[in-house]
């Protein structure tokens, strides 16, 4: 073979027998299978692909609590809710309770953008939902360069949330590194926008990494905290957004749907959003 006589060093490895050969071509076809199979965007289009709505469920109620006390709520979406029917999300009313905003992903470290960013965007502000950009931040990865990432997909309009910045993992980082990174990130958020970005994570998070420190006195606060009656900060630390429930039902949406609420009434919701 001309081929194996130009490349010694690499055909070595190919077997010369035909049956050989068959069986190294299956046993990589057998390699390429599993890797495609356990890898998180495979398995995302193949979901995709197989839930694709021919139609919407409906649903009579939520399906979880909603605290009480509240009249702003609203929603935070991905590409793990697929195709998103923004009309009947904003029709859908239990009672007084109706989503009024949505947090939607946007990008991941430096080089993932959410499949369903551009759609939702576009959607949800159409159907009259406020609208918020948010992205999955990587500790052990270049703060300037996600937010670069960030701020080349995500277009700030007036009437839009600020932007959202979402830690909640490590990453093999210390503390004082995780503080670092994040604060230069929301840094250089608000530079960008001219805006005060928000802090998304969970509440043990909070505690671990973010309570007490003077960088993060006067951040704005989306906190995740599941199955309680109330959400209560250590030291009576003031937040926005409260993520309470990660199975709620909505129409228009086929999956399950994280629910959040907002502390505050309509008016301080608007006065929150862009100019």
């Amino acid at each position: 073979m001309a081929i194996r006589r130009l490349f010694p060093k690499i055909f070595p490895i190919i077997p010369r027998r035909r049956g050989d050969r068959r069986k190294a071509g299956a046993l990589l076809l057998l390699v390429f299978s599993l890797t495609m199979i356990f890898s998180e965007e495979f398995r995302y289009w193949v979901r995709s692909l197989l839930t694709y709505p021919l139609h919407y469920k409906e649903y009579k109620h939520f399906g979880i609590r909603i605290p009480s006390g509240y009249n702003i709520h609203g929603i935070d979406v991905s590409k793990w809710q697929s195709k998103i029917d923004w009309g009947r999300v904003k029709k859908m009313k239990v009672g007084k309770i109706k989503v009024s905003f949505a947090f939607i992903k946007a990008t991941e470290g430096t080089w993932m953008e959410d499949p369903e960013f551009d759609k939702n965007w576009e959607s949800a502000r159409k159907n009259g939902i406020i609208r918020g950009a948010y992205h999955f931040f990587l500790p052990d990865v270049s703060a300037k360069d996600q937010a670069l990432k960030f701020t080349k997909t995500v277009k700030l309009r007036s009437g839009d949330l600020p932007p959202v910045a979402d830690v909640e993992e490590t990453r093999g980082m210390t503390r004082a590194q995780i503080r670092q990174y994040t604060k230069e990130f929301l840094d250089l958020l608000e530079k960008h926008y001219g805006v005060k970005p928000i802090l998304y994570t969970n509440k043990d998070f909070f505690k671990r990494h973010f309570q007490d420190q003077e960088d993060f006195k006067d951040c704005r606060l989306w906190i995740a905290h599941y199955h309680i009656s109330d959400l209560e900060m250590p030291n009576d630390e003031k937040w926005q957004f409260w993520q309470h429930s990660d199975r709620g039902n909505i129409n228009g949406i086929n999956e399950k749907v994280d629910f959040n609420v907002f502390n505050g009434d309509s008016v301080a919701l608007k006065k929150l959003c862009i100019n």
